[in-house]
Parts: structure tokens; C-alpha cells; sequence
């Protein structure tokens, strides 16, 4: 890699052994993808909780604390494992807990804002048109590429923090124009996409049939706007089930003003087509297996609600009760759940008796195939295709439904 005299100075220990430490490991990973140089980022978002670090994550943060790590800009952590005022009746292990405040401390320690939430370009910072960043989490990439036109790569933890000690990292994959240019279309002009799981089957659709981090599809013919919510759960789908770091959306992204400017120019005479309706939507929903029909298990997360949707589920909720033997939760992050209280949005949701969990998602909670077994969940009903999809290691037979029929097998028991 070609590094500039500043860069060289770090990776030499002008600014310390912190600074050193990350600018090695971030050349270690430019050479593995073939990077020719590092950029300057403005921003990143890290994943940095105990259930995903370990012991041996806990003792790198603390390792890198000590050698004196200090942000250079703006990092914001992504959901935890552990919502504190939750961990005891969630039968959570309490020197995990213990370990997840020692993350934390070390994190504030190098100055990383402890945000805890993975929709932080909903509610933190919205990055422009070609603004270089370095975020983690799939969800929050995809949308970055996409709906802003900012450049990341799916980081790493230890790599988004790096880039923030640095205030650099290395040009390859998305940061690069030959990787961000439409691979296939993807005509919707016949799927109403009425409800927000609704654009989680059309990602995962996508998803699957196209397995591929550089596989970028252009979704057109569609007749509206769609909604942020409805993006949200778009990319986050295509993340987990494809692995993709980018769409366009003709008209709408920042990208694709037009189905040429998506493929860069002009469109292949012999590019991929496909075609979703309303049928191929229908298709996914029938297609999961119900088993017994257990419905003792209904979750609204992954990605955090915002604040629209935590809304329209209080009025879904309002006035209901959900049915004795089932559980019930919903996550978001401290900002967006403080305002949702003060709207009066929480009341009916803890009213109808539903978990509220804050700065966490749930298929990271620690300890979750544990909690599984203890209440024999067997299913786990969801309107995120997200969720749904990656839960499965925690043995789960997931089940994708519409966020109404969420709320009235919540309510009644009774999965259909």
C-alpha cells in the first residue's frame, strides 16, 4: 500500500503506541483486499458488545485503552447484548453483565459514543453523496452505500475502531466506482409492498438468489416513494440473506437518477431481469413452517423500531392484551424509546403487557439459546425477514408475518 507521510509517521509510532497498533492492523487488511491507499473517513459505527467479543474482545478494548486510544472522530457503538434494567428477569448471567459494563468503560474511555443502536442513520448522522465512512453492521452499511451514497465497507469491530484512532481506511470494495455499479434489475412494478415485512420478503427474494457482497441490484418500477422504514428493512434483508453491501433504487437513490446512471452509463443488452409481484410475496410468506403452530413468541427487532413504527404498533396494540404464555418484545435505542415515551407511544405497548427493551437487539441478547430453553420457545414469529433469517442459530423455527398479524397472533395466541 502507498501511505502518505502522515500515515508512515503513524505506522512508525509518532503518535503512539495506540495509534500505531491500528494503522498496522488497517494495512494487514487494505493488503488482503488488494487496497492501493487509505482515505481520509469522517465517521464510523462499531460493533462492540460481550456476547460478540468474548474475553479475548474485552482484553483487546482494555489493551488498546491503556495504550492510550482516543477517537479522532466521531464513533457511535451499535445495540447490545444487555439492557441492564431487563438482565435479572431475563435470566442473564450476571458476570456477563458485569463484563458488558467493563465494554463499555473502555469504549467511553477512548472516546467512542455508546449510542447502542443499529439505526444510527436514522437517528445519529446521515452521511452525503460520497462522503467516506467506516461502519459495521450490515444494516447500517447497506443503507449508507445506497440511501445516502456515502462509501463504506462492512468494517469489522476492531477495524471501525481503528479507523477512528486512525481517521482513515483503506480504498477497496464500496469506496471504489467499479464495485458500486448495478449488476441486475429487479422490476417491482407489480409488488404493492403495502406493509414494512412486505419489503423484507422482497429482500429476501433478492437475497437469495444472488449470494454475493459486489452483487448490486437495481429495484424499478415501483409507483411510490417509498419510506425510510420500508428502506430500512429493505437493505437490512439483502444484507442477511445476500450478503450485499449496495442497491439502487431508480429515481430515488442518489446513484440512480436514472436506470442508465445505475449501471454507470448505459445498461447491458444482456443483464439479468427479475421480476417480483405480488405472487412471489405471497410465496415467502407460505413458505415457513409452522410446526405445531406454537406462537409463544413475537418479536419487532432487528433492526431497532424508530420512532414511526413504535408509534403504529402502540395503536395496533392499543387497548389489547397479549395472551397469557406469550412473550412479547420490542428494541430500540435510548433516544428514540425517551421521545416515544414522552409521545405517550410506550404506554400502550407496556400496557398490553410487551417487553420493551432498550439499546439491544434481540437475536444478540446474551444468552438467548438458554432463554430459549427455559421458556420453550419453539417458534419465533417476527415481521423483520432480517431477524427471522439470522436467529436461526439459536435453533428457532422463524417465521416471517405481516406486522398486523404480528400483533394479533401476540394478542390471541394462535399462529396462522
Amino acid at each position: 500500500m502507498q501511505l502518505s507521510a502522515t500515515e508512515q509517521a503513524m505506522l512508525d509510532g509518532a503518535e503512539g503506541p495506540a495509534v500505531q497498533r491500528a494503522l498496522a492492523y488497517q494495512v494487514k487488511v487494505g493488503r488482503f483486499f488488494g487496497a492501493a491507499r487509505m482515505v481520509p473517513i469522517t465517521n464510523a459505527h462499531m460493533m462492540g458488545d460481550i456476547e460478540v467479543l468474548g474475553d479475548a474482545g474485552l482484553a483487546f478494548l482494555q489493551d488498546m485503552q491503556r495504550a492510550g486510544a482516543l477517537a479522532r472522530i466521531p464513533i457511535t457503538t451499535n445495540a447490545r447484548c444487555i439492557d441492564f434494567a431487563w438482565a435479572d428477569r431475563l435470566g442473564q448471567d450476571p458476570s456477563e453483565c458485569a463484563k458488558e459494563r467493563e465494554v463499555i468503560a473502555a469504549l467511553q474511555g477512548m472516546a467512542v459514543m455508546t449510542t447502542d443502536t443499529c439505526i444510527n442513520y436514522q437517528t445519529l448522522y446521515q452521511p452525503h453523496l460520497g462522503e467516506r465512512v467506516a461502519w459495521g453492521d450490515t444494516g447500517t452499511c447497506i443503507y449508507a452505500n445506497s440511501i445516502f451514497g456515502a462509501r463504506t465497507n462492512f468494517e469489522s469491530g476492531p477495524a471501525a475502531l481503528a479507523a477512528a484512532i486512525t481517521g482513515r481506511t483503506p480504498e477497496y470494495g464500496f469506496h471504489l466506482d467499479e464495485h458500486r455499479r448495478g449488476s441486475f434489475i429487479v422490476d417491482i412494478a407489480g409488488a404493492t409492498l403495502a406493509d414494512l415485512a412486505d419489503w423484507g420478503a422482497l429482500g429476501k427474494i433478492v437475497g437469495e438468489g444472488h449470494q454475493s457482497y459486489y452483487t448490486v441490484p437495481v429495484f424499478t418500477g415501483f409507483r411510490r416513494t417509498p419510506l425510510a422504514d420500508e428502506l430500512k428493512q429493505l437493505g437490512a434483508a439483502l444484507a442477511s440473506y445476500g450478503s450485499m453491501g449496495m442497491f439502487h433504487f431508480v429515481g430515488l437513490t442518489p446513484e440512480a437518477p436514472t436506470l442508465e446512471a445505475a449501471f454507470g452509463g448505459s445498461v447491458p443488452r444482456d443483464v439479468e431481469r427479475l421480476v417480483v409481484d405480488d405472487a412471489a410475496i405471497e410465496l415467502v410468506y407460505a413458505g415457513y413452517d409452522l410446526g405445531e403452530g406454537d406462537a409463544r413468541l413475537v418479536v419487532f427487532s432487528g433492526p431497532q423500531l424508530s420512532l414511526f413504527e413504535l408509534r403504529d404498533l402502540g395503536r395496533l396494540f392499543e387497548g389489547r392484551r397479549v395472551a397469557p404464555g406469550t412473550a412479547v418484545f420490542v428494541t430500540s435505542s435510548n433516544g428514540v424509546l425517551s421521545a416515544a415515551r414522552k409521545l405517550g407511544y410506550l404506554a400502550p405497548l407496556e400496557a398490553a403487557g410487551v417487553c420493551v427493551l432498550e439499546g439491544v437487539c434481540f437475536y444478540i441478547l446474551q444468552n438467548l439459546s438458554q432463554m430459549r430453553e427455559r421458556e420453550g420457545w419453539k417458534n419465533m414469529i417476527s415481521n423483520s425477514a432480517k431477524i427471522v433469517n439470522i436467529i436461526g442459530a439459536h435453533r428457532f423455527r422463524t417465521i416471517l408475518r405481516r406486522t398486523a398479524d404480528c400483533v394479533e397472533i401476540a394478542c390471541t395466541g394462535r399462529l396462522a
